[in-house]
């Protein structure tokens, strides 16, 4: 049984639009951290707007956090939850092979996502929308092209978790890192994002509209941004849709 970590607030619905716009409705009357699981969502979103896939049984979860930190800090806050969702899902296993953590917001789970992250602004708080695949994935069609392809957490390990065990499970990972993050600051949570990473080292290949970079991943830089060798230059890109 894991503990609920004190200072945060935990809501679980039987049936939400989405826990994004859940949080938004709620954020202003929220003061401290809160986690929003919705058992199941009717109009579930990933990131620039893209449906988010959801089959019930499969976890959908957002924590709305007050926060006075400028925006540059608070898109790190995407390191921490995806560490955060790399313990809960080694939590689950008992297991750390096959899990890797893609940029700028993806878990993987034998090369295939498993987990997305979606960090939005509201004003006063930050939300942090969590999907993780624990019983089903969408079908290769449902995603883009040269996108990852997705896998669950029960196609892939044979493990079998609810949404509101992972909850407490994500929720306890997740008030760790925040607590390290607070008082030493987004150097050692790089660097245990990096131990953790995806392709580092590899080439791969940066979206940004219809511009593309392809280049060596060469590591994150203090801002969070990828830095790409391509042979002539090295470039830190902020925001991309990255391709293996």
């Amino acid at each position: 049984m894991v503990d609920w970590p004190a200072g945060y607030g935990r809501q679980v619905l039987a049936e939400v639009d989405s826990t994004m716009l859940e949080a938004a409705r709620q954020a202003p009357g929220l003061s401290g951290p809160t986690w929003i699981c919705a058992l199941r969502q009717t109009a579930a979103r990933g990131r620039r707007g893209r449906a988010w896939v959801n089959p019930d049984g499969n976890f959908a979860a957002t924590l709305v956090m007050p926060t006075s930190d400028a925006p540059d800090r608070r898109a790190l806050r995407s390191f921490v939850a995806a560490l955060a969702l790399y313990d809960a899902l080694v939590a689950v296993s008992g297991r750390v092979d096959g899990l890797a953590l893609k940029w700028p917001n993806d878990v993987l789970l034998t090369g295939g996502k498993v987990a997305g992250i979606l960090l939005e602004s509201l004003g006063s708080h930050l939300a942090i929308g969590i999907g993780v695949n624990l019983v089903a994935a969408p079908a290769l069609s449902e995603v883009e092209a040269r996108a990852v392809p997705p896998v669950s957490v029960l196609s892939a390990l044979g493990v079998e978790v609810g949404p509101e065990v992972f909850l407490d499970m994500l929720a306890a990972a997740f008030a760790r890192h925040e607590a390290q993050f607070v008082t030493y600051g987004f150097g050692p949570i790089r660097e245990a994002w990096l131990a953790r990473a995806a392709r580092l080292g590899e080439r791969v290949t940066a979206r940004m509209g219809e511009t593309e970079i392809t280049g060596r991943f060469e590591t994150v830089d203090a801002e969070g941004r990828i830095v790409l060798n391509t042979g002539s230059t090295r470039q830190a890109i902020a925001a991309a849709d990255i391709f293996f």
